[in-house]
């Protein structure tokens, strides 16, 4: 007898992979869609002197007292609370695409010790501001000694002979230990605290370090939309690439350096001590599902996203702690897909 073919069942699996990619987009557009006003807001608030965007900005700011009015909200008629939502929508979006790089590349704890490195960056900013009579915002000097301590990460790892991740613990140690000390020295000093930077806090979020952080995402999505092959081709086949004579070194360098960056934005709303799980937990998250890194990609931005929502509402609407509501969040969706997978769990850097 001529043997049968199930096509039945093959309709069924291509109208589910359909159905799964539909979703994803949708998702995707609708991350785009809000970061795209977070943007617009950030831009318009920062340029509202002017006639024109001062009347658009206006505008803006009516559009979310009618949101407040129709959702029985009183969030989205208030200025600071979108430069809050504005910073955590960015973070969501550049944390999980630079993180699912470093996890595939078995890095994960680089973005622990740079949040460490910014710490310390954070307490000289405060010292040197209180030394000339006034504290500012500590991102800037938290950036520049991030992006020092990433160049001085990538230069340990190529020139010891230690293990690789050697490097990585001399770093987050003496980073922390430098920062402990300023801050030590300094509450003798002017009264200097930073428990905000430790834990995370929406109140120190204001409108020139959402400015930063717009900034910021701009030019690490740009980086990675034009380095995206070099960077995949160093992730899954290092070897291969130094042989193909690409400058290996120069792109790992990179990666840290905008990790550095990343880290430094996001540490305002999640603290030193949490910043690394935006990083990891919505790209495992994201591993437990995909099919593809690509796909690692836009599931775990989605999923960052989600995390950032429901980790500011329960922030805001309890009073809680705007880093440790996040990462609760993200962990429950993390288990979500666990549980949703069809898979056994397995180490994440080899899918």
């Amino acid at each position: 007898m001529p043997e049968t073919i199930d096509t039945a069942g093959e309709t069924d699996t291509h109208s589910s992979i359909d159905r799964r990619l539909a979703v994803e987009m949708v998702g995707l557009v609708l991350t785009g869609a809000v970061t795209a006003v977070m943007l617009t807001f950030i831009a318009l608030n920062w340029l509202q002197a002017y006639p024109v965007v001062g009347e658009w900005y206006d505008q803006f700011m009516i559009a979310g007292q009618w949101m407040d009015y129709y959702l029985g909200t009183n969030v989205f008629q208030w200025s600071f609370m979108w430069q809050q939502m504005a910073t955590g929508v960015l973070i969501g979006t550049v944390a999980p695409l630079i993180g699912t790089f470093l996890v595939h590349r078995e890095m994960a704890l680089i973005g622990e010790t740079l949040a460490h490195t910014a710490f310390a960056g954070v307490a000289i900013g405060f010292a040197a501001g209180s030394l000339v009579g006034g504290i500012g915002t500590p991102l800037y000097a938290a950036l520049i000694v991030s992006i020092f301590g990433a160049i001085g990460v990538q230069w340990l790892a190529e020139r010891t002979n230690t293990y690789g991740d050697v490097p990585i613990a001399i770093m987050l140690t003496g980073s922390f230990a430098v920062g402990t000390l300023i801050i030590s020295w300094g509450r003798g000093q002017r009264g200097i605290s930073i428990e905000e930077y430790l834990f995370g806090d929406l109140s120190i979020v204001g409108a020139e370090s959402a400015r930063m952080m717009a900034v910021l995402s701009i030019v690490v999505v740009a980086i990675v939309l034009y380095t995206y092959k070099q960077l995949l081709f160093i992730t899954f086949d290092e070897q291969a690439a130094r042989v193909a004579r690409l400058n290996v070194n120069a792109y790992n360098t990179l990666l840290i350096v905008m990790t550095a960056v990343v880290v430094v934005g996001s540490m305002q709303v999640l603290g030193v001590i949490l910043v690394a799980g935006m990083l990891v937990i919505p790209v495992a998250a994201a591993s437990q599902i995909s099919r593809g890194f690509r796909e690692t990609i836009y599931l775990s931005i989605i999923f960052g996203q989600l995390s950032i929502a429901g980790g500011l509402a329960l922030a805001i609407s309890q009073s809680l702690p705007s880093g440790g509501s996040i990462i609760v969040v993200a962990i429950a969706i993390y288990l979500l897909t666990i549980a949703a997978s069809s898979r056994q769990v397995m180490a994440i850097s080899t899918h």
